[in-house]
C-alpha cells in the first residue's frame, strides 16, 4: 500500500488553484458541459474535477460537490451560475488585494474548512448565500471541494433575523 506525504501549501496558493479549477469547470466551459456538471452535482453525485501535479512531483485529485439544502427555492443552472459568478469574484477580488481570508474548520477535524467569503445573489426577493468549502482526505492525496449554500438569516444583524434562525436550528435539532 502506498504511503502518502501531508503536504501544505499556503492558503492563498490553494484558493488560487480552486477558484481557476472552478472558473475552468463553469465559465471557460461550453455551457453543455456547465450544465451537464452542474446536474450532477445536483443529484448530489460527486465529480472529478482533475488531477493536480504539486511541486513535489505527487498528483492530488480534486473532486466537487455541492449542498443546495439551504438554498431558498428550487435551484437551477443559472441562479447556480449566478451565485458561483458572485463567489468567484469575492475570493479573486480578496486575493488580488492580498486580504487575509478567513477559515472556519470543523470543531473535530482540521481537514474539513469553509472559507469565510461569499457569493451573495438574490432571485425573487430572497436572498441566497454560496461559500466555498474543502476537505482534504487524511491519508490520501485528494481534495474535495464543496460549493454550500448558508441560510442567510444567521447573517442578519437584527435580533428577530437571529430568533428566526435559532427557532429554525432547534426545530431542525428537534426533528
Amino acid at each position: 500500500m502506498a504511503q502518502y506525504q501531508n503536504q501544505s501549501i499556503p492558503r492563498d496558493q490553494f484558493l488560487v488553484m480552486s477558484v481557476n479549477l472552478l472558473h475552468k469547470a463553469f465559465l471557460e466551459s461550453t455551457r453543455t458541459h456547465a450544465k451537464r456538471v452542474f446536474k450532477e452535482i445536483a443529484e448530489g453525485k460527486i465529480v472529478h474535477m482533475t488531477n493536480v501535479q504539486m511541486e513535489d512531483r505527487s498528483t492530488v485529485r480534486f473532486d466537487l460537490s455541492l449542498d443546495y439544502s439551504e438554498f431558498p427555492g428550487k435551484l437551477n443552472f443559472g441562479s447556480f451560475r449566478n451565485s458561483l459568478v458572485a463567489l468567484i469574484a469575492q475570493l479573486s477580488e480578496s486575493l488580488r488585494a492580498e486580504k487575509d481570508i478567513a477559515v472556519f474548520t470543523a470543531e473535530n477535524d482540521a481537514n474539513v474548512m469553509i472559507f469565510g467569503e461569499s457569493g451573495i445573489t438574490t432571485q425573487d426577493g430572497e436572498p441566497s448565500v454560496l461559500v466555498l468549502g474543502a476537505e482534504v482526505a487524511s491519508g490520501q492525496p485528494s481534495v474535495m471541494l464543496r460549493l454550500m449554500y448558508l441560510d442567510y438569516r444567521q447573517f442578519l444583524a437584527s435580533p428577530e433575523g437571529q430568533q428566526s434562525a435559532a427557532a429554525e436550528a432547534g426545530q431542525s435539532a428537534g426533528s
